[in-house]
């Protein structure tokens, strides 16, 4: 794992860069340069310390790589490669020179790769299938730059802010294949750049995507599909602990994903060390993980997380983003990750199994009914429900769930996935500032999934995978970890798996009201009774309360003053109102859009008045 940097036709500031990844790399830095490219890799040592030094030179061929790739022993017999060390950068070298680009549709792993073709004259890019290590570039038709992280950009070029991203940010709660900067680009997950080197210009190509697999049927029955997926999940469990020189632990957060990997992970690591976090109060799920750290016996670590920490470190570990970053549950990923780099440097987690086995509640209408083409009389009968319904206030209860339902069957096109799933400015849209044209690339997507043939289920599936998991979870987990030098590696999507569940029958994945039915059915073989029939669950805080509590003053002293750059997006006259309880909402939903204005306004004065 490591942390990379480049550019065509610009010197960058060696120190800046090394001080801006040296989170992500602190064993090695180094640096190469030749005619008008320059590369910057910073490394996290972990498998083959000595092999795999970077950047890693073959003939006309030099790489600078983040990420792993976990079956690359495999893909060296496959293609008869002959490599001289147990690195994987070696075999990626082998195998681009032989196979070009179509080499990584053999890897299983997650990575960020550039490689600096002398023939073709050349850089390649490319990025893993769901998005796991991020890389982003600057690009302005005569210089282009490249980095893992947002900030190393930042730092390096003067960037001005993109407003039409800002506010598809605000409406969807997370940035869609954008970034907050003018000319500054998120390489898109599953997809790989050429880059001209004499006269800069990228061409971006689709290299994998989900929505082919949910097209395809799989053989067999229930039994059958269940044996499959037992056996891909170990084979992905066993890859992702066997690869590394260095000991692997496990995140625990009391739910059915990740106590499945853990159980597994415990097979081909008898000393395994778990790590989950505990609250006081509605979300503490650390007595579930206990139950299977206890059956397993795995050496098991609970992290209680106080105000004080929060207030102390909450501005910090949203500057990491480098972006406004709205998921809260970034709060304690960083400190169940800190704590876990007291004792090692890889962490599997259960990231994934929601997205792919239907985890999510919202899921069961959908598994029902296709919400994305209603007609009239489902849009005008849901409209009537909902406005006679008093607002609803708890997140987990079945009113909560009927209100939102009623919501988002009342909606039209993007809106209703927006407010089936973050839910935040959902019905507010008019309190909006300069909204024209910010969702017009993510409009052209999602309208591409919502007219397939697909049925309601694999197309909300399909979609959670570009946008919630790619452009959030994955995002958040990425820095939370790297933040504090810690390797997350996520089983459940492994090459195998994201290229098989998809191909299941829906009632495998909702079963009537059950949500996750063949994952839960896989549980009963591993896990504790009480875990399996609990509801969704993850590393979540209670927001509303600290909003209105403990993180009262700090936010108010964000977005209250009239000079409060959130205030350009957002009407003053609401937020206002919405601070004083004035607005007609839910609690959590107004905890929701306090808490996105807060990010954006801790980027905000990070960046551009503090610098």
């Amino acid at each position: 794992m490591c942390g990379i940097a480049g550019s065509i036709n610009l010197t960058l500031r060696t120190i800046q860069v090394t001080q801006d990844l040296h989170h992500r790399g602190p064993d090695e830095q180094t640096m190469f340069s030749e005619k008008n490219v320059q590369f910057h890799h910073c490394r996290l040592s972990i498998l083959d310390a000595t092999g795999g030094r970077q950047p890693m030179h073959m003939e006309h061929l030099t790489i600078i790589f983040n990420g792993e790739i976990y079956n690359h022993q495999d893909v060296r017999a496959k293609h008869r490669l002959e490599c001289h060390t147990n690195s994987d950068t070696e075999t990626i070298l082998h195998a681009y020179a032989k196979l070009g680009p179509e080499c990584l549709n053999d890897f299983d792993g997650m990575f960020a790769m550039v490689i600096y073709d002398r023939k073709k004259n050349e850089l390649f890019l490319a990025r893993d299938r769901a998005g796991k290590k991020p890389i982003y570039y600057f690009f302005n038709g005569e210089i282009f730059v490249f980095a893992s992280e947002l900030n190393v950009l930042r730092n390096q070029l003067d960037l001005q802010i993109s407003e039409a991203s800002i506010s598809q940010y605000i409406q969807a709660g997370y940035f869609y294949h954008s970034t907050p900067y003018k000319n500054v680009h998120e390489l898109p997950a599953g997809t790989y750049a050429k880059v001209s080197l004499d006269k800069p210009s990228v061409k971006i190509n689709r290299w994998w995507e989900i929505h082919s697999f949910y097209s395809q049927q799989s053989e067999g029955n229930f039994d059958a599909a269940l044996r499959k997926t037992d056996r891909l999940l170990h084979d992905a469990v066993k890859r992702r602990v066997e690869s590394s020189d260095l000991e692997v632990g496990a995140f625990l957060s009391g739910g059915i994903d990740s106590g499945l990997v853990c159980a597994i992970a415990k097979e081909y690591n008898s000393s395994l060390k778990t790590f989950t976090v505990s609250f006081d109060g509605e979300y503490n799920e650390a007595p579930l993980a206990k139950l299977v750290a206890d059956r397993y016996k795995t050496d098991h670590y609970e992290i209680a997380i106080s105000f004080d920490n929060v207030l102390n470190d909450i501005e910090k570990i949203l500057f990491n983003y480098g972006e406004p970053f709205f998921d809260s549950s970034a709060i304690p990923s960083y400190y169940v990750s800190r704590e876990a780099k007291k004792y090692l440097t890889v962490i599997l987690n259960g990231d994934g199994g929601d997205e792919f086995f239907g985890g999510y509640r919202r899921y069961i209408p959908f598994a029902r009914y296709d919400f994305f083409r209603s007609g009239y009389l489902v849009k005008k009968g849901s409209s009537i429900l909902y406005n006679s319904l008093p607002t609803a206030h708890d997140k987990q209860n079945k009113y909560n769930y009927l209100y939102r339902l009623a919501d988002f069957a009342r909606k039209s096109g993007i809106h209703t996935y927006f407010s089936s799933t973050l839910d935040i400015f959902e019905g507010f849209e008019k309190y909006l500032i300069g909204t024209d044209g910010a969702l017009e690339c993510m409009n052209n997507d999602f309208e591409r999934v919502s007219k397939s043939k697909l049925s309601g289920l694999q197309k909300i599936l399909s979609l959670d995978f570009d946008h919630i998991l790619t452009s959030n979870l994955l995002v958040k987990m990425d820095i939370a970890t790297m933040a504090n030098s810690l390797e997350g590696r996520s089983p459940l999507l492994s090459k195998e798996l994201m290229e098989y569940v998809p191909t299941l029958p829906d009632n495998y994945k909702i079963n009537g009201v059950k949500t996750k039915y063949l994952l839960r059915t896989l549980a009963q073989k591993y896990l504790p009774a009480e875990l399996i029939h609990q509801p969704k669950r993850g590393f979540e805080i209670p927001l509303k309360k600290w909003i209105d509590g403990e993180l009262k003053e700090l936010i108010a002293s964000y977005i209250l003053p009239s000079s409060a750059y959130c205030r350009n997006f957002v009407q003053p006259a609401f937020i206002d109102g919405l601070w004083n309880k004035k607005i007609r909402t839910g609690d959590e939903k107004r905890a929701k859009m306090l808490w996105l204005l807060f990010s954006i306004e801790v980027w905000y004065r990070k960046n551009y008045l503090l610098k």
